[in-house]
């Protein structure tokens, strides 16, 4: 009698669409369930070698995003896509084109002779990787998104009917499993773009309740663009948006490098905030003031060389307390900061242009800071609001 030995099963692409279906749900992030699943389908016999994701994401900045897993890979690479992408030889006549125009299945066998089939750089590239087969299909989203999805082998003879089969065949839980993360993201994304970080953070934990909110002591940072009024009445409207956006790039993006959080752009205005939980908060705001006075030094000499005027700003600055929160009606919200302190940076913000001063600092912030940087006093002046004169200080860094 022959002894009894351990039989293990191979799994198989049923067992992969199991743990698509079931065992996903703690996985946050769609890069690396894909990387997964292609681990998965290998040790189910489907011979992938190489396979990608891409997806629509419509961010400010990126049209989307490809999800790329090669063989020997522990993690899925990420690259954002330009939206210029589409204007480029790497995406004309590739199968994304294909897939975008409507196209429901692109198969490329790549052991051919290369004059018999399609003509791109992508597949050239991937005979020379050795790889001889290659299959691209749309992945369906609700509302008639269409993302795309990938694979090929280096099995000769390409995909059987059987790997073809089964791969079709995990395309709608795929579906499910990639759209919950992709609008977990855009909803990140999104509250990101329009309230900044860390309140976006706040908001996804469940800070909707209106008048909820906390109070926090920071450095609060108000600019304000001189002269927008006459600029918007005269100029051409795209001109304007233009320059709005040179500006807010100016200002904003040394903001955001050095700590701080954008609240809110006020038409041509925006309010920021440096909380003091970040011990050099107060020091980090005057460095993001200085790089955008250079940004905006940079920005206006480009904009001389199309007779554009100069751009003149004002920047009021000063620290307290504020409440953080949700503040409007009862189906409207804004997540903002009020309170005196922000009343205060407002004030002297305005009275940047009465006094010829670009950046004006109260004396409860100058204190702070004035055994590391260099500032004017001003002196002291009334400020609408307040009951006594605020002791004034100018920063030229």
């Amino acid at each position: 009698m022959l002894p009894k030995t351990d039989h293990v099963t191979a799994p198989s692409d049923s067992d992969v669409l199991h743990w698509l279906t079931n065992e996903t749900r703690d996985e946050r992030f769609i890069d690396n369930i894909f990387a997964e699943l292609c681990f998965r389908l290998q040790r189910a016999g489907v011979p992938v070698k190489r396979a990608s994701l891409h997806i629509l994401i419509h961010h400010p900045q990126w049209l989307g995003a490809r999800i790329m897993w090669v063989d020997g890979m522990r993690e899925a690479e990420i690259a954002r896509v330009d939206y210029d992408v589409r204007e480029r030889s790497e995406y004309i006549g590739s199968p994304a084109n294909e897939i975008h125009d409507g196209a429901a299945e692109v198969r490329e066998n790549l052991e051919r002779d290369p004059s018999l089939g399609r003509t791109h750089a992508v597949f050239d590239d991937m005979r020379a990787k050795g790889l001889t087969d290659y299959v691209a299909w749309p992945l369906y989203h609700t509302l008639g998104k269409r993302h795309i999805v990938t694979f090929a082998t280096d099995r000769t003879g390409g995909f059987d009917e059987a790997h073809i089969a089964g791969l079709l065949k995990l395309l709608p839980v795929l579906a499910l499993v990639s759209e919950i993360r992709v609008k977990n993201r855009l909803a990140r994304t999104l509250l990101e773009t329009y309230v900044g970080s860390h309140a976006g953070e706040l908001i996804l934990a469940g800070a909707t309740r209106r008048g909820s909110g906390t109070t926090v002591r920071a450095a609060i940072m108000i600019c304000d663009l001189r002269d927008f009024t006459r600029i918007s009445d005269n100029w051409p409207r795209d001109d304007v948006i233009d320059l709005l956006n040179g500006y807010f790039d100016a200002m904003s993006e040394p903001i955001v490098r050095h700590g701080g959080e954008i609240l809110k752009f006020m038409g041509d205005g925006l309010l920021a905030i440096f909380p003091l939980s970040q011990p050099t908060a107060c020091a980090n705001l005057l460095h993001a003031v200085a790089e955008a006075r250079q940004a905006m030094a940079a920005l206006n000499e480009r904009n001389s060389d199309t007779a554009r005027a100069p751009l003149n700003y004002g920047i009021g600055v000063h620290v307290g307390d504020v409440m953080y929160g949700n503040i409007g009606s009862r189906t409207r919200l804004d997540f903002t900061v009020i309170g005196p302190a922000v009343n205060m940076a407002s004030r002297l913000e305005a009275l940047t242009k009465q006094l010829g001063r670009t950046v004006l600092l109260s004396r409860a912030f100058a204190e702070i800071v004035e055994s590391e940087f260099e500032l004017e006093r001003v002196g002291e002046y009334p400020v609408r609001g307040f009951s006594d004169p605020i002791e004034l200080f100018a920063y030229h860094g």
